[in-house]
């Protein structure tokens, strides 16, 4: 390994570090989500690689395919900018609604309680609200959240801007190989950054009483989504 591609690769790691940490939208979006929606350890990880792969493919083929048909570092930036826009506001209309639902479920969330008897099984009773997100003791069904799967919509848009050019400096040396060495040290970095913060910070926040609070939980999490696609957008975060 040429001393040129080891210095590379320490940058594509900084970078990756740096970026990501100081980046809240690469954690707070899956840190609060896991506390409203109750995932467990293996579900917050999963979600969190999954979106961290999606953010780092989205910009590693726009690099790519820039490298491929010559386009100019400028018109990629550009580009990584745009799609940074579209990120944002998404973020920005995804946090929005899920407040507003999160809010109404809070104010709808007065528990009673229904007595049921059976003939062939014995009396119980159990407690409920009237949300969507009610489950019958007796008829129990499960449902698939499209929430992680609009958090995976939002980070493939989401730009990883300073990899364009760590990216295209190798690439313009005729070297697609460190060019992908660098890709991949970068995109390891930022994912392994993203997952260790958001396990820390998770961890912590999950150990906070929420009291009266658990209930605007869903609330507070949509809350957080704004503000962090309001960062994004406004203050350039």
């Amino acid at each position: 390994m040429s001393a040129e591609l080891k210095i590379l690769l320490i940058t594509a790691a900084s970078i990756g570090f740096v970026h990501t940490l100081f980046g809240p939208d690469h954690y707070l979006p899956f840190i609060v989500m896991s506390k409203a929606r109750k995932w467990n350890i293996l579900t917050t990880s999963i979600i969190t690689i999954l979106c961290g792969i999606g953010h780092i493919l989205g910009s590693v083929i726009l690099g790519f395919v820039g490298i491929a048909f010559g386009v100019a570092i400028s018109k990629l930036e550009f580009i990584e900018a745009s799609r940074g826009e579209v990120a944002a506001w998404l973020f920005i209309i995804f946090g929005f609604t899920y407040f507003v639902w999160g809010l109404r479920r809070a104010i709808l969330k007065k528990h009673h309680e229904h007595h049921h008897y059976h003939p062939s099984e014995s009396d119980h009773s159990h407690k409920h609200c009237h949300t969507s997100d009610h489950l019958h003791l007796h008829d129990r069904k499960t449902y698939s959240s499209l929430t992680p799967w609009i958090l995976f919509t939002i980070f493939v848009f989401g730009p990883c801007e300073p990899l364009i050019p760590v990216l295209m400096y190798p690439a313009a040396k005729g070297s697609l190989l460190a060019a992908a060495a660098v890709a991949s040290v970068f995109g390891i970095v930022t994912i392994v950054t993203m997952l260790i913060v958001v396990l820390a910070l998770s961890y912590g926040f999950a150990k906070l009483p929420m009291g009266k609070l658990e209930r605007y939980s869903h609330a507070i999490a949509g809350l957080i989504i704004f503000l962090s696609g309001g960062a994004i957008k406004f203050l350039g975060l």
